[in-house]
């Protein structure tokens, strides 16, 4: 469910003190100061998913400000991701200074004093969510806090991807998916923590692609169980769910992503099957996992951009010849499903 606010519709006069009382309650209690005369229209848009908490942000120039006192009175311990969409924000939190810059993301934690700073326009989405949910050292977490995380390459990149993929997608999340959905990225958010703060073991390349061989067979293998799960994964090759997401990087997926790259693949395959016109779109959508028809005709329009219904009348000859276990998904398919 979103829950929308906007100051357009106020005066000038009156968007500070609304402004104010609306970024408090919707993250934890901020001193907020907008730095124009005549303040521009702001809008906040939140929506849930189990216990993260996803808000799209919109304004003019202004600081923020987490005090000594706002933490004593309130408690809070929250943590908050923050994807820069637009605009450069000056971030100060735990001794160090950053700027985020648009397309980079940061951390802030309400349980300390920060400061943040954005002189223009800006947009952004942030995450939301309880501390206790992030299993990281709080050492390590404060030598991270108001470090500008960039998104070229490696887990960062793969971090963002998958956030900014979540903030899209959120809406159409049943409840436990979107639990699982939550729990994923708060697992990646602590598999970068942990590769920036050295704990990572290093492996040899060849047992690492060793690994993820066994891994990817054992996915193969259970690929139509719907509860197949990074988590379930995991266990069953006796490594962290940090471990099993790390393997992946190299694949530009996460565990999930690869899984639903898959069980997409088969799927349009087993459309143009002439046993798929009887038994229709559901059947192929259970014998390859999906929980459900509608995540599966979202999910295929995301990767290839018909419904299932569209592919099996428009499929193409060679589609129809091909390999039911062939793997020639394209970059695109794998970036749509990610999500990276």
């Amino acid at each position: 469910m979103s829950h929308v606010l906007s100051t357009a519709p106020l005066t000038a006069p009156d968007r500070a003190e609304r402004w104010h009382e609306a970024v408090s309650r919707t993250f934890v209690p901020l001193d907020v100061t907008l730095l124009e005369r005549e303040p521009a229209p702001g809008s906040i848009v939140g929506r849930r998913l189990g216990g993260l908490r996803i808000v799209d942000v919109a304004a003019g120039p202004q600081t923020v400000t987490r005090s000594s006192r706002q933490i004593a009175r309130d408690g809070q311990e929250f943590l908050i991701l923050s994807l820069q969409h637009q605009g450069s924000s000056l971030k100060e939190q735990d001794g160090r200074e950053s700027v985020i810059r648009p397309g980079e993301f940061s951390l802030s934690d309400s349980s300390r004093r920060f400061r943040k700073r954005i002189d223009g326009n800006f947009r952004f989405t942030a995450f939301h969510f309880p501390r206790h949910q992030l299993r990281v050292r709080d050492e390590d977490l404060r030598a991270v806090t108001a470090t500008a995380f960039g998104t070229g390459s490696g887990s960062g990149a793969l971090v963002a991807r998958f956030f900014s993929r979540l903030a899209r997608e959120a809406a159409g999340f049943d409840d436990a998916v979107g639990r699982q959905v939550a729990a994923t990225a708060l697992d990646l958010l602590a598999l970068l923590i942990d590769e920036r703060r050295g704990r990572l073991a290093p492996a040899s390349p060849e047992s690492t692609r060793a690994t993820l061989v066994r891994v990817q067979d054992h996915i193969m293998r259970h690929l139509s169980d719907p509860a197949l799960s990074p988590a379930g994964i995991a266990a069953a090759h006796f490594v962290s769910v940090r471990s099993l997401h790390k393997l992946f990087q190299a694949e530009e997926l996460t565990v999930g992503g690869w899984i639903r790259l898959q069980r997409l693949e088969r799927s349009r395959r087993d459309l143009l099957r002439p046993d798929a016109q009887s038994g229709g779109v559901a059947a192929v959508a259970r014998r390859w996992g999906f929980v459900s028809p509608s995540h599966f005709s979202r999910s295929f329009r995301t990767a290839y951009g018909m419904t299932p219904s569209q592919w099996q009348f428009d499929g193409t000859p060679d589609a129809r010849n091909a390999a039911p276990d062939a793997q020639d998904a394209t970059l695109d398919a794998r970036s749509a499903v990610l999500g990276v």
